[in-house]
């Protein structure tokens, strides 16, 4: 089918785009978009370096191909050979969503579905401003390399649709805004999420009412299943991504596999085959998803890898090379990044705590060395009960240390999905990725 230049690697990823978006605010219907698109990202490897193309004429890839191999200097056979004998070698077509697409629900339904939900908060009184937004995609994806020559080649689908629905209490110095948001991999689970969305709103509503501030201080914080996904993202999962060890021999000698980081209560697992954003069969070079134990039990396991890295630091690949789109080049990148659950309920975790705070929704979270949370809502925990809301700016510590703080996770897993964002890494913004785990029970957090 393609033409792959003799002695060189060589792969093209062609995709298909489907998207939509309905987003109505205050009652007016503001935008209404939907949008397809097709292009292909070719690769070719000389051993020495990497040289890229991208192209919306697929018609055109043999000859962007070639054009490649002019550039390139003589193949070096050994180091193209160190970097293929990490690769899969995937065919096959494992196409999930086509039937189910959500190109085929029309944009009457999913403007009646949107409204549905605005239904639920266009008429309150106490809510001074909010927005409703549905948005959807689907994504098909053909590889081909010159490891297989394959006409078949690999044939693979994701898809999410989700929604939006922000809320702002108050007004002038006192405010508070909130967003429930909910995604899924189909249209129809999200019919009858009202209640819950409902719910989530009322919440807020009584967090604005009654939150007062706490001081600043040395608390034990119990975190969410969404606080706790986030913590596992931003604060662990981007330092576990390879390529940024690549040359840097102070961060490989901290990241040296074997080493405990973290407490005996501590599994950190990246997996691109759990269902949601994050659900990624396999990655931009063709390799199938993995569970991938970043921490097990406390002791530093494993790190996200594309071929490139996997290569470099003579390790296997995990199936994290990925791209926003076929306009951009594979970096390593998370998929689902959780914290494994445990064996207390989430009573018996609470109970642990005489006084403390409980994390349950979070405005935004960063760190590598140092991280910050910083919470929408928390809560006062008294003699082991969640008594009343309270307001606070962050929470922040050193990572390696509060790993090592964490002395008890709850039983149950929670992994959550988004849409209207995603995950940001050097110029590619915004990839789908999930996150999430169960309640995790952490001594000694500075709160400010």
């Amino acid at each position: 089918m393609f033409d792959f230049p003799q002695g060189f690697y060589s792969d093209v990823r062609i995709e298909r785009i489907y998207r939509s978006l309905v987003r109505i605010e205050m009652g007016k219907l503001e935008e209404v978009k939907e949008k397809s698109d097709s292009g292909a990202f070719i690769r070719l490897y000389d051993g020495k370096r990497w040289y890229y193309a991208s192209t919306t004429d697929t018609a055109s890839i043999n000859q962007e191909l070639a054009q490649l191999a002019r550039l390139a200097d003589k193949p070096d056979e050994q180091a193209i050979s160190r970097l293929t004998s990490r690769m899969e070698k995937n065919l096959g077509d494992f196409c999930r969503f086509a039937d189910q697409s959500v190109a085929k629900t029309g944009l009457k339904d999913k403007i009646s579905l949107l409204e549905s939900y605005a239904g639920l908060v266009q008429n309150d009184q106490e809510i001074t401003h909010w927005s409703a937004s549905y948005s959807d995609s689907h994504i098909s994806k053909d590889f081909y390399s010159s490891l297989t020559k394959a006409d078949t080649g690999l044939k693979f689908d994701t898809q999410t649709a989700g929604l939006r629905l922000g809320v702002r209490f108050g007004s002038g110095a006192n405010v508070f805004s909130e967003t429930w948001c909910k995604a899924e991999t189909g249209f129809d689970q999200l019919k009858q999420l009202h209640a819950e969305a409902k719910k989530y709103i009322e919440q807020a509503r009584d967090y604005f009412h009654r939150a007062e501030s706490i001081e600043g201080g040395v608390y034990t914080v119990v975190l969410s299943s969404l606080a706790a996904g986030i913590f596992a993202h931003e604060s662990f999962g981007h330092k576990s991504e390879a390529d940024f060890m690549i040359g840097d021999t102070a961060m490989l000698k901290e990241w040296q596999l074997g080493k405990k980081v973290g407490s005996e209560q501590l599994s950190i697992i990246d997996d691109g085959n759990l269902a949601g954003s994050g659900f990624t069969p396999f990655d931009d070079e063709g390799t199938g998803a993995k569970r991938t134990a970043l921490i097990e039990k406390g002791i530093l396991s494993g790190r996200l890898h594309s071929s490139i890295t996997a290569a470099d630091l003579g390790e296997a690949v995990t199936g994290n090379a990925r791209s926003i789109g076929f306009e951009f080049e594979p970096i390593v990148r998370m998929t689902a990044t959780f914290i494994e659950p445990g064996e207390l309920s989430k009573d018996e975790l609470f109970a642990g705590v005489s006084r403390g705070i409980f994390i349950d929704s979070v405005k935004h979270g960063s760190g590598m060395s140092t991280f910050t949370l910083a919470p929408s809502m928390a809560y006062l925990i008294e003699d082991g009960r969640i008594t009343r809301p309270v307001r606070f700016s962050v929470i922040t510590g050193n990572v390696m240390q509060t790993l090592d703080h964490i002395d008890a996770v709850s039983d149950k897993l929670e992994i959550l999905s988004f849409v209207g964002g995603g995950c940001g890494k050097m110029e590619q913004f915004p990839l789908p990725v999930s996150f999430g785990g169960p309640y995790v029970r952490v001594r000694q957090i500075n709160v400010q």
